[in-house]
């Protein structure tokens, strides 16, 4: 998709959309103020996964970055049929720029979460599929493979303060050794690294880029050994 305009960074409306939105989650709202959904939410979205997969060449030359809703854009629409919750919409803007030919979902990638007061940034795979679950778990334990993701984590670790998240079980899976040296990351049922804050500054202007960049590639050997691990899995 061509870039329509010179991205400028998101307006401080988005912000506040989300806040209202927050406060008014019901269909007549919505219908109401979708103009300013459009303008100041998915406007703004596209421009930033245009290029913002431009910076990820750099490091990652095969990103898939689409800037269409269900693409690398995530629809506002919640899926409410097995929730308690039947608020119609999420409260958040939700991008992702991944790499792989597997279901989007199932593949190492690059997430934007705006969810006023604060953005979050991750990298890696939030759930692991039936698949690929597997295929993680003897990754752990294999005697080339888990030193690799230990060395990966490391090096995140130094780049600045990077939470990692996926942890689900209790108990070491059956069929693995509990006292493995890697056991604890057999507990995982996903793996990714995440920072997240107050919103800043950066985000009302093109520096929001360099601002995302700089933590997606301080956390791409997380996803590197990821994307080997899911080819592994083909």
């Amino acid at each position: 998709m061509a870039r329509r305009s010179a991205f400028n960074g998101f307006p401080r409306e988005n912000e506040k959309f989300f806040r209202d939105l927050a406060d008014n989650n019901n269909k007549s709202w919505f219908a109401e103020h979708k103009p300013n959904f459009e303008d100041y939410v998915l406007s703004p979205a596209r421009d930033f996964v245009f290029e913002m997969g431009k910076r990820l060449e750099e490091i990652v030359p095969k990103i898939q970055a689409n800037p269409k809703v269900d693409k690398s854009i995530f629809r506002i629409y919640r899926d409410t049929r097995f929730s308690k919750d039947k608020s119609p919409y999420k409260t958040h803007l939700g991008i992702f720029l991944w790499e792989g030919d597997r279901p989007k979902m199932e593949c190492s990638g690059f997430y934007f979460h705006l969810e006023p007061p604060e953005l979050m940034l991750g990298v890696g795979i939030y759930c692991f599929s039936k698949s690929l679950l597997p295929v993680y778990r003897d990754s752990i334990v294999h005697s080339k493979h888990g030193p690799a993701l230990v060395k990966a984590i490391e090096e995140v670790s130094k780049k600045g303060d990077y939470t990692l998240g996926g942890k689900h079980y209790k108990r070491t899976p059956r069929g693995y050794d509990p006292d493995h040296k890697n056991a604890e990351l057999l507990l995982y049922n996903g793996f990714w690294a995440s920072s997240s804050g107050k919103i800043p500054k950066e985000l009302y202007s093109s520096k929001i880029l360099d601002y995302c960049f700089q933590r997606f590639r301080d956390m791409s050997p997380l996803h590197k050994w990821l994307v080997a691990m899911t080819k592994r899995a083909s």
